[in-house]
């Protein structure tokens, strides 16, 4: 029997989110779908039941295969153990894509519903091409409130339980909660201690937006990754007197601001760790040591910034919150 893994309510409805989840990015997309797809049942295994993935990752059809021979091998009974995540890529950030979108996600995925689907970023790309970093001349402003009401539809229909966003700034929140009929239940941002987010998590909370933290690691090997969260020497030593790995005083921390997390590996042993989270907490001084750690954004999504495009610099991007 795998660990429990603890859940918060999302927003306005009944349905939970597992405070733990299974990353499924890896850079180059789509390099490893045999490993992806053993690391995934192994993980159910254990006791994970949130498993993140987006158009973007080409996981979804790996983690597809890996739910149907978890069903086939009685790891789980039912699909709505299950709380699967997957995410809207740029180029389908058109009001007329959204759902032709969701659907091809869900024939990869070979479900009937997604419990969330997020919009990745808040910019919108020439369709036709999963490319990232999209090319500079494609990238388009994204019509926030039609795109939205795509989303929305999405939810009706009943094939995403919910609907939210993912890299959307406090502003950039404010502009869709204007229009929005059904608000977003999730926002998926980069946390680590070393990029804290009290700002946007402030504000979630007052606005009843449940926040997912994505890099609580500092996402070494992805494209915009750095070893700079493995690397910090305060976070060193307290996995070092705690008897703790580096990965797990990080999880803790993420797990103790009250948002779920998603970590990402491959390797059985640190899957099995990454779990340990729950049943010990970081000392008084350990959290003050952790907010002294000088904030560093990882993901700073250069690869949307353009004097062509709709995001002249990183700081517009952000909103200044950067």
């Amino acid at each position: 029997m795998g660990t429990n893994i603890p859940t918060s309510t999302l927003g306005s409805t009944d349905r939970t989110i597992p405070l733990l989840g299974y990353g499924t990015a890896e850079y180059p997309f789509g390099a490893s779908i045999e490993t992806m797809k053993e690391s995934i049942l192994h993980a159910i295994e254990l006791g994970y039941r949130h498993f993140d993935s987006a158009s973007l990752y080409q996981s979804e059809v790996p983690l597809g295969e890996a739910i149907s021979d978890a069903l086939r091998l009685g790891l789980i009974k039912s699909r709505d153990e299950l709380f699967i995540t997957s995410k809207l890529w740029c180029s389908d950030g058109h009001k007329d894509l959204v759902l032709p979108a969701l659907q091809k996600t869900l024939e990869n995925l070979q479900l009937e519903y997604l419990d969330l689907y997020l919009i990745h970023w808040p910019v919108s790309s020439k369709p036709g091409e999963y490319v990232f970093a999209v090319k500079e001349k494609d990238l388009l402003p994204m019509d926030f409130q039609s795109v939205w009401e795509a989303m929305e539809e999405c939810q009706k229909l009943g094939l995403a339980k919910s609907i939210g966003v993912s890299n959307f700034s406090c502003k950039k929140l404010e502009n869709l909660l204007a229009t929005a009929k059904i608000p977003p239940a999730v926002n998926q941002v980069e946390i680590s201690p070393l990029w804290q987010q009290k700002k946007i998590r402030e504000f979630c909370e007052e606005k009843g937006i449940h926040v997912t933290a994505y890099s609580p690691l500092g996402a070494k090997g992805m494209l915009w990754g750095t070893n700079n969260v493995m690397e910090c020497q305060v976070l060193k030593e307290i996995a070092a007197a705690r008897g703790k790995s580096m990965a797990q005083i990080c999880l803790r921390w993420v797990h103790e601001q009250g948002v779920s997390v998603l970590v990402k590996s491959f390797n059985k042993e640190r899957i099995k760790q990454n779990l340990d989270i729950f049943d010990w907490k970081l000392s008084q001084e350990d959290l003050k040591r952790v907010s002294q750690i000088p904030q560093q954004r990882a993901c700073v999504a250069a690869g949307f910034v353009s004097e062509k495009g709709p995001y002249k610099s990183v700081e517009e991007f952000w909103d200044g919150e950067i």
